[in-house]
């Protein structure tokens, strides 16, 4: 069964001005959709692969055939991360978490402005294309990760309850080269609630 561009939930210019609605518009219809579509075509190789779950795929990349196992690896989590992504930002969203997720935060760093130092620091830190992660363990402990290019901790069986893509398509009509502005902007778009959620799960 093929896989497909998941909606996005709301306008693409709900997260003005902190992201713009032609980013918004590019990076789901034209990246994420590139991502889905080279999915297909390495899964339409292989039939062994194609009643296989996206988790499947990135949990099992050494079972992928080698013929394709770069294409998948890149694009299953090219499109894991973004359908990840979109959710756990939204309009409305910003100001400090509170319950569970404050919680875990506290225990885990201190206070929610660590959090978002430590964070940022990965995002920044991070050389080229890729993520930053905040990942819980089932007991709730929280720890960052950074990833390359399209690489996702669900290829470790991690839970990722938080990300932010630093690739320069996220950012670049609005900040230009100012990584450090876009993601202090982007904590004004974190959908709280979504994290809940996940961390809820990770337990």
């Amino acid at each position: 069964m093929a896989f497909t561009l998941p909606p996005l939930g709301y306008d693409y210019a709900a997260l003005e001005p902190h992201i713009d609605a032609r980013t918004m518009e590019i990076h789901h219809t034209k990246h994420h959709q590139a991502y889905v579509n080279n999915l297909n075509a390495a899964i339409e190789k292989t039939p062994e692969l194609q009643d296989k779950s996206l988790e499947w795929l990135l949990q099992n990349l050494p079972a992928v055939p080698e013929s394709v196992r770069n294409a998948v690896r890149n694009n299953a989590g090219g499109h894991w991360n973004h359908t990840f992504f979109w959710q756990i930002i939204g309009p409305n969203g910003g100001g400090e978490p509170t319950g569970a997720v404050a919680d875990a935060i506290k225990k885990s760093f201190g206070d929610f402005s660590k959090l978002k130092e430590q964070l940022n620091a990965s995002g920044l830190a991070r050389f080229g294309s890729g993520w930053a992660w905040v990942v819980a363990d089932k007991g709730g402990k929280l720890t960052i990760e950074s990833t390359p290019n399209q690489d996702t901790p669900v290829s470790d069986k991690k839970t990722p309850i938080l990300g932010v893509d630093v690739w320069e398509h996220a950012y670049y009509l609005k900040y230009q080269n100012r990584r450090a502005d876009y993601l202090a902007a982007w904590w004004n778009v974190v959908n709280w609630g979504e994290v809940a959620k996940r961390l809820e799960g990770a337990r």
